[in-house]
């Protein structure tokens, strides 16, 4: 069986059976950092299209703050191509549901290359800007100069998860993305095996990010975790009635 089969079986942790057809892009998500934040509902409603649900879990909102590598993003008939599929990310994310499927919206998303940046917002339509991005073994950083936004963080990875809470299977366990623009919805429906999560610690945090009404600083954030990382097919976007 090959890896891409062997990511398609395993489906009993899925919320809902795998979308029909063919996939198109393959991509794999590594060294993620997960910071999350609880947020006021009425104020992540003003950041959200209307379009959307918010989802919550126990009547509370979140944002993540996630921080990782992209690579070997590539279409499913061609190769990755390094100098474009492979670069740090950062995305600004929030949880939403619709049609009964519960996925991911993003506020922002940084790219530490410009080509990746470019080529990413062409051609799926998810809003990538560049950032300056620096990554070494237990550090990350990120400077979005022109909405001056920042992290900077110091750390080291602990044990593994064995007992995951609700709360990180749920923050976690997102099997697509929406995107809205021009009064239009889409959706991108993904699939991956289930994260495996670890601990990490800090030894600094510094969190900068602004969305209208809304600060996200390091002393607001709850229950990070680490992932080596996660082998993700995609499929094409579909569009969802409003």
């Amino acid at each position: 069986m090959d890896m891409i089969q062997e990511i398609l079986t395993a489906v009993d942790h899925r919320p809902w059976e795998l979308p029909q057809g063919n996939w198109t892009y393959y991509q794999e998500w590594n060294r993620l950092i997960f910071l999350h934040f609880e947020v006021p509902f009425d104020v992540l409603r003003a950041l959200v299209p209307h379009a959307l649900e918010l989802d919550s879990l126990d009547g509370q909102c979140y944002i993540s703050v996630v921080p990782f590598t992209m690579e070997k993003i590539r279409p499913r008939h061609l190769p990755a191509v390094g100098f474009i599929s492979d670069f740090d990310e950062l995305n600004v994310r929030t949880y939403v549901v619709k049609e009964g499927k519960p996925g991911v919206y993003f506020l922002n998303i940084e790219a530490g290359k410009s080509l990746s940046a470019f080529v990413s917002r062409t051609l799926s339509g998810l809003p990538y800007e560049k950032a300056t991005m620096k990554r070494s073994k237990g550090k990350y950083s990120s400077h979005n100069s022109k909405k001056n936004y920042q992290l900077e963080a110091t750390y080291h990875i602990g044990e593994v998860v064995t007992h995951k809470t609700p709360l990180q299977v749920w923050l976690t366990e997102r099997y697509c993305l929406y995107t809205y623009g021009n009064n239009t919805l889409h959706r991108y429906q993904i699939h991956h095996k289930e994260w495996e999560l670890k601990t990490i610690a800090f030894d600094h945090l510094k969190v900068d990010y602004i969305f209208g009404s809304l600060k996200l600083t390091e002393d607001k954030v709850l229950a990070p975790n680490y992932s080596d990382g996660i082998q993700v097919v995609a499929w094409s976007k579909e569009k969802v009635e409003i």
